[in-house]
């Protein structure tokens, strides 16, 4: 059993307040694409422009998250998330005011990159995963997940119907206070992880060199980027793709929307399937699948069907990479480190993040198209699932303290 601290309040308090944290943060986060298109037109940004702020948010998130799942082991996840939705919100109220390209990636890109980092479901999920035994985590973290998609499927038409009722502007102000508006959830999620029995009680940096040392850990951190790349890329040019394509601007929300809510049952069903079979296997399951899905959405005419159709697959494969790569995390590592060794392997999905999305504005401006991204990201779920078959699915020895 491990030795972490116990929740300072009821399991099930911690676990509705972390999954509304969880819905609402990446809910709105998610909705991001559907402001390309007005954004882009009266700020007079070229479509690279935009993309290169909404990578660099997702680079900023995942070089902040290592730091932010350390701080969190350190010093709780309560007072992580509330400064982080702080950050968040206030970047969110800036964006909606920046007059160029650069102030729109100093706001949306910098700021709200570190208050997405500091608030985001891996925060939530340090705070679930020493709250419940080993045996239980991977469905724990589905729920997490889950939640998230929840906000997703939420909060892109209620973002859509923002900016058609009241501009892109004032849509952003009421999203930024939104996320202002649960700060005080946190307080359910105080705590932190103590020393986990069975597992060696070591400095941050010798955690991270041993656990670069341990070759699983690096497969997955490896695999973990073509996640990130397929869902940047995805959730930001999706809809300017599919106006490209002739469909409306509500097509292109409602997309985002399916996705959400056909994560909700791919999350969970990962996080069940994750504590009965090989976690490695699904994950290379999962970016295969990937993969293929993508490769059929090409071959078919786009309509509002398939638009929708693509949605539904890829829902299902959208976020369920996550409770198995966080559940593998603390099966090598022990729960001691996962806020910090889980932000490493983030830090890998944010880096597939960056270079989708700013690859798929710098492909759109030179040729018109998002064909080529669209056929690196079948190479690339093909390659992830590669990647994932060598994975071994024990502990690590380096971190199981020798006897005295």
């Amino acid at each position: 059993m491990s030795a972490t601290s116990r929740p300072a309040v009821p399991l099930l308090v911690l676990i509705i307040a972390g999954c509304i944290i969880a819905a609402v943060g990446n809910g709105i986060r998610s909705s991001f694409g559907l402001f390309t298109l007005p954004m882009t037109a009266d700020l007079e940004m070229t479509r690279e422009g935009w993309g290169m702020a909404m990578a660099i948010q997702n680079l900023v998130w995942g070089i902040a998250q290592p730091f932010a799942g350390a701080w969190a082991d350190r010093v709780g996840t309560g007072r992580t998330i509330a400064v982080g939705l702080a950050i968040y919100g206030l970047g969110i109220l800036a964006m909606a005011f920046s007059p160029d390209t650069g102030w729109v990636t100093l706001t949306a890109g910098v700021i709200a990159g570190v208050g997405i980092a500091v608030s985001s479901f891996s925060v939530v999920m340090v705070a679930f995963g020493r709250s419940v035994p080993m045996e239980k985590r991977s469905l724990i973290f589905g729920v997490a997940t889950a939640a998230s998609s929840f906000g997703q499927f939420a909060f892109a038409p209620i973002s859509q119907g923002f900016i058609n009722a009241f501009g892109w502007q004032s849509a952003l102000v009421y999203l930024g206070i939104a996320l202002l508006l649960i700060i005080p959830l946190s307080y359910a999620l105080r705590g932190r992880t103590e020393n986990t029995e069975g597992h060696a009680d070591l400095p941050f940096m010798e955690a991270l060199s041993r656990a670069w040392g341990h070759g699983s850990y690096r497969l997955l951190v490896i695999g973990f980027f073509v996640c990130g790349f397929h869902l940047a890329f995805i959730n930001v040019h999706m809809p300017a793709y599919l106006v490209h394509c002739g469909l409306s601007p509500e097509v292109g929300s409602w997309t985002i929307a399916v996705i959400g809510l056909f994560n909700i049952a791919g999350s969970l069903l990962s996080g069940w399937l994750g504590s009965r079979l090989p976690k490695q296997m699904l994950l290379a399951m999962i970016y295969f699948l990937r993969a293929i899905a993508i490769g059929l959405f090409l071959l078919v005419p786009v309509s509002e069907v398939t638009a929708y159709a693509f949605a539904a697959a890829m829902g299902l494969l959208w976020l369920s990479t996550v409770p198995l790569t966080a559940g593998l995390v603390t099966l090598f590592f022990g729960a001691r480190y996962m806020g910090m060794l889980y932000g490493i392997a983030f830090l890998s999905h944010q880096i597939g993040s960056f270079v989708g999305v700013w690859m798929g504005g710098y492909v759109y401006d030179q040729t018109g198209s998002y064909s080529l991204v669209w056929y690196m990201g079948i190479l690339l779920g093909l390659a992830s699932a590669a990647v994932h078959l060598p994975i071994n699915e024990r502990s690590a020895p380096h971190f199981i303290p020798r006897p005295a």
